[in-house]
């Protein structure tokens, strides 16, 4: 089978499929191109943060609106923070929050149903061909575009513009973009699913431990709809491999021996298997375009160092993309250097952000650092607001991340 289209997406994942519903409601067809069928599971933290909404938004208020609605997300309000001397401090996404309609907050939700959410939505656009279960295996670049083909030649696919966003190990990022996986820029994780968690929050905040035994990296717990709660162990892979960790290993020790969580993990039921997944972060510059092609999502390396939210900034990237797609169209001109283009915007509207989360990534080297932190927040309720305003003012983030702010701290200045 041969099909032709001006833009071809590969992967129908969170990137790959905004960036087909912004081409669809600004009228422009394209074909969609996964080698999974959905509904299909993601191994993932399951964190979206307020960025997922506003993005959804400005496509099409009703897609918001939809998802709003849906049952199989959980509303969040903020984080828990929790140092390796085991003070905690809980941050909402907006100081004095009332839960009230348009208040910054995040969601935590299954990949299986938050992805399956945004490909029915994909089939809601007659613009958006729509073809599962075949993988994208062959690129090549030819003169008036890429042929692309499955591993047997059954697929073909003529495309003016290929969009890669077939995620973290995506063929296309290696082979055609030439980026591959840097220990030092990525993270290994593990996720499990547990019920019956004691001490979780009643609004559900998210909860980011900074243990003695996990450090550089952290421990996350995000509560899920029914009771049940995402669980897994991040870490800087350039560290693990030196230190030879076992994440899995690491993970049910510290739930069944470190003091607090064996307690809250008492009576807590595994369901399922406990999964690994890698985060290919954004804390390294890197070309996302070239001849006929942008990358976007995961397979842009785009995740956030500190947090390790990703599916926000995948989706922002996408929104970008289309629309750089369209101005290609427009001009009939899908060259390198007019590519250049997005790269820019990405990193003008993500940029900042990643360098900042880059730093504070770092700083989790020096737990002495979160400990002051905490401490004194705990007496301090300015700082507490501070601390709270971070996650919508890039500026306060900023202060965050310099050795200054702590030595003022310490100074009381």
């Amino acid at each position: 089978m041969m099909l032709e289209t001006k833009v071809c997406i590969i992967g129908a994942g969170p990137a790959g499929a905004t960036t087909a519903l912004q081409l669809a409601y600004m009228g422009i067809p394209c074909l969609v191109v996964d080698k999974a069928v959905f509904p299909r599971d993601k191994v993932c933290g399951d964190g979206l943060s307020g960025k997922v909404l506003t993005l959804l938004a400005r496509i099409n208020k009703g897609i918001a609106e939809r998802l709003q609605a849906a049952v199989f997300k959980e509303d969040s309000w903020g984080v828990t923070f929790v140092a390796a001397n085991r003070m905690g401090m809980n941050i909402p996404y907006k100081p004095g929050y009332q839960k009230l309609p348009g208040e910054p907050r995040g969601f935590v939700c299954k990949r299986l149903h938050f992805d399956n959410f945004l490909v029915e939505e994909l089939k809601r656009c007659p613009q958006v061909q729509l073809i599962e279960g075949t993988a994208i295996t062959r690129y090549q670049l030819e003169q008036d575009g890429y042929l692309l083909s499955d591993e047997a030649g059954t697929l073909q696919v003529k495309a003016q513009l290929v969009i890669a966003a077939n995620g973290a190990h995506s063929g296309f990022t290696k082979e055609v973009a030439g980026i591959h996986m840097e220990p030092a820029h990525y993270v290994a994780g593990i996720r499990a699913y547990f019920s019956g968690i004691a001490g979780l929050h009643a609004d559900n905040l998210i909860e980011l431990h900074f243990l003695k035994n996990v450090l550089p990296g952290y421990l996350w717990i995000f509560p899920l709809p029914g009771g049940e709660a995402n669980v897994g162990i991040g870490m800087l892979s350039k560290v693990a491999r030196r230190k030879k960790v076992n994440l899995k290993k690491l993970l049910q020790d510290t739930l069944r021996q470190d003091p607090v969580m064996k307690e809250r993990f008492k009576h807590a039921t595994l369901h399922g298997n406990i999964d690994g997944y890698g985060l290919p972060l954004g804390s390294k510059k890197r070309r996302l375009s070239g001849e006929r092609y942008m990358l976007v999502g995961d397979a842009a390396f785009l995740i956030d160092p500190f947090t390790g939210e990703g599916i926000g900034n995948a989706m922002y990237a996408a929104r970008m993309a289309a629309q750089q797609a369209a101005a290609c169209i427009a001009a009939d001109d899908y060259s390198a250097a007019t590519l250049l283009a997005y790269d820019a915007e990405v990193y003008r509207v993500l940029g900042p952000e990643l360098q900042m989360s880059t730093r504070l990534q770092k700083l989790i080297r020096y737990p002495w650092l979160f400990n002051l932190l905490m401490r004194m927040a705990a007496r301090n309720t300015q700082l507490q607001e501070l601390m709270s305003a971070m996650f919508h003012e890039v500026d306060l983030r900023k202060k965050l991340a310099t050795p200054q702010f702590y030595l003022k701290l310490l100074l009381g200045r």
